[in-house]
C-alpha cells in the first residue's frame, strides 16, 4: 500500500490516489464556500472559522472512503463533520477560563496613553480588591502564580467547576470594571 501525507490514509495504488485526490478537489470546490459560511455562522469569528474550515476537511481526507454518492448526501455528511469539529473547538476552548490581557502599567506610551493605562490600572486595581475572597483567591492562583485548574482545585479544596465559575465571573467582573472606567 502507498501512503499519502497522512499515515491513515492508504491506497491500494497510485491510480486510486488519484481518484481519491481528484474527487476529494471536486468536494472542496463544491462545498467549501458553503461550508465556510456554515462555519461562520457557528462561531461568529471568520478566522476561527477557517480554521475550522480546514480541520473538516482534513478530516474527510482521513476519511475519504466513507465519502457517501450525490452531491445532497456529500453535503449533509460534510456539514456534520463541520458542526462536530465545531463542537470540538468549542470544547478545548472551555477547558481553561477565557484570559483578559493585563496592563503594562511601566510601558514606555504617550502622555495620553499614560494617563489612560493609569486610569485603567487604577479601576483594576479597586476592582480586583471588590471581588470575594475567594474569586480574588482563584485569580492569584490561576493568573498570577500560573497553577492550572487541577492544581487551584486541589489547593483550595473546592471542586474544579467552581474554579472555572469563579474565574469565569471574577473576570467579568474586573473586565466591566475596566471598560466603565473608559466610559
Amino acid at each position: 500500500m502507498t501512503t499519502l501525507s497522512h499515515p491513515s490514509v492508504q491506497f491500494d495504488s497510485a491510480r486510486q490516489r488519484c481518484d481519491a485526490e481528484r474527487r476529494l478537489a471536486e468536494v472542496h470546490a463544491a462545498h467549501a464556500g458553503p461550508l465556510l459560511r456554515f462555519l461562520r455562522g457557528l462561531t461568529r469569528e471568520p478566522h476561527a472559522a477557517e480554521d475550522l474550515l480546514q480541520e473538516t476537511m482534513l478530516r474527510v481526507w482521513r476519511r475519504w472512503d466513507l465519502l457517501p454518492d450525490g452531491e445532497e448526501n456529500v453535503r449533509r455528511w460534510l456539514y456534520t463533520i463541520g458542526r462536530r469539529v465545531s463542537i470540538d473547538a468549542a470544547r478545548v476552548r472551555r477547558v481553561r477560563p477565557q484570559e483578559v490581557e493585563l496592563l503594562d502599567v511601566f510601558a514606555k506610551d504617550s502622555g495620553e496613553d499614560t494617563a489612560d493605562i493609569a486610569v485603567a490600572h487604577e479601576a483594576l486595581s479597586g476592582a480586583f480588591h471588590r471581588l470575594s475572597a475567594g474569586h480574588g483567591q482563584v485569580l492569584r492562583e490561576l493568573y498570577f502564580n500560573g497553577l492550572s485548574l487541577e492544581e487551584v482545585a486541589r489547593r483550595l479544596d473546592i471542586p474544579v467547576g467552581t474554579v472555572k465559575s469563579r474565574a469565569h465571573y471574577a473576570v467579568r467582573f474586573l473586565r466591566s470594571a475596566v471598560i466603565s472606567s473608559e466610559d
